[in-house]
């Protein structure tokens, strides 16, 4: 009997040595209990079933490529490239004609397509060679592809061989930027694009402010230079926190209400605050910076393709300042798109938006005025 219960005992045994090792985990996960990250989860919940009612999309469906809605005419021409069809952007970039705004933009778009698959632009280099209009396209996909070469991440975790590679098509891209530049003169944009070469060769300061002379000589308000030339000044790049905010509030105070230069301030200020905290964004400075933002989106036209780049940063330093109404009011108009700061430097920008707005959305009450 005895040596039958120490048979028992030693076929049991695991079974109770699995139930102790169940009944450890139990326990811990008991009391390691986290409120704090069930308060959290439960709030993102909430956040998002309070924007799902307000109409606002989720996650999966935000545009990660663009700032906001393009226009009819601009998508069937992006549509229509991808398509292999040149000549409807050919059309497009024509009726813009000395709008720098939408040449500059579009252009871009255009280029970075381009910088995908450029037979549609290859096409057109050959049926109309001299082309102002594709000169500045290829520029442009030029940088854009040298800066791909290089990749989006830090110096620190990008190889040699990269580096090597990048400079190599910057220099090359010069030569493009040069006859773009030469073929219409009066245009801004080759000299815009001329900036992201500057920035990854490290064109002394002196040279980028002969560049700078340039552009401004050409389009002295011209947004998107501004916030080329302000990444320059920025310390992660060939400048320093004070440079750039010099440069930031000395163009937001010479520019023009609508102009959209009040964003520069606000780009300075989050390109160089490393804080945890909400502090840094609630002082009277940034306070100001914020009003003359809202004074200045609400003078601009409704159609500036930069518009909806400034809303994005109204809507999170808003909801910053615990302006949760206003703050919802600019998410609702920029939803859909995340393509834009404060969201574009994440790998998840699309997530991080749709959690800073449903914060701002529960926060307000779960309703939009």
């Amino acid at each position: 009997m005895t040596v039958l219960l120490w048979i028992l005992a030693v076929l049991a045994l695991p079974f109770v040595l699995f139930a102790a090792w169940m009944a450890k985990v139990f326990l811990k996960e008991f009391f390691s209990h986290d409120p704090e990250a069930d308060a959290e989860a439960a709030a993102a919940t909430d956040g998002a079933v309070a924007s799902a009612a307000l109409g606002l999309l989720p996650a999966e469906r935000q545009d990660t490529r663009a700032a906001g809605p393009l226009t009819a005419e601009t998508a069937a021409a992006l549509a229509a490239v991808q398509g292999g069809d040149w000549r409807p952007a050919a059309g497009l970039m024509a009726s813009v004609g000395r709008d720098w705004e939408r040449r500059s933009s579009l252009t871009f778009l255009l280029a970075d397509r381009a910088a995908d698959d450029d037979e549609w632009l290859l096409a057109w280099e050959a049926e109309r060679p001299g082309d102002p209009d594709a000169a500045v396209v290829r520029a442009r996909s030029s940088v854009i592809l040298a800066w791909r070469v290089r990749g989006a991440k830090r110096a620190e975790y990008t190889t040699q061989e990269q580096f090597q590679g990048f400079h190599r098509a910057l220099v090359n891209a010069r030569e493009d930027i040069a006859r773009a530049a030469g073929l219409n003169p009066d245009d801004p944009t080759p000299h815009i694009a001329e900036i992201w070469v500057a920035l990854g060769l490290g064109y002394p300061n002196a040279r980028m402010d002969t560049l700078w002379t340039e552009i401004t000589r050409r389009a002295p308000h011209h947004y998107e230079a501004h916030f080329s030339a302000l990444q320059y000044w920025c310390a992660k790049w060939r400048g320093s926190e004070r440079l750039a905010t010099e440069f930031a509030e000395r163009a937001a105070a010479k520019a023009p209400d609508g102009s959209l230069l009040t964003a520069l301030p606000l780009i300075a200020h989050f390109e160089h605050d490393d804080s945890d905290d909400t502090a840094a964004d609630n002082t009277p400075e940034m306070v100001a910076r914020v009003e003359a933002a809202l004074k200045d989106a609400a003078a601009a036209d409704p159609a500036h393709p930069r518009l909806p780049e400034l809303r994005h940063l109204l809507a999170y330093y808003l909801h910053l300042q615990g302006r949760d109404e206003a703050a919802v009011e600019y998410f609702r108009l920029v939803d859909g798109h995340v393509d834009a700061l404060p969201w574009r430097y994440r790998d998840n920008k699309a997530e991080y938006f749709c959690e800073v707005r449903d914060r701002a959305v529960l926060a307000a009450g779960g309703t939009g005025s």
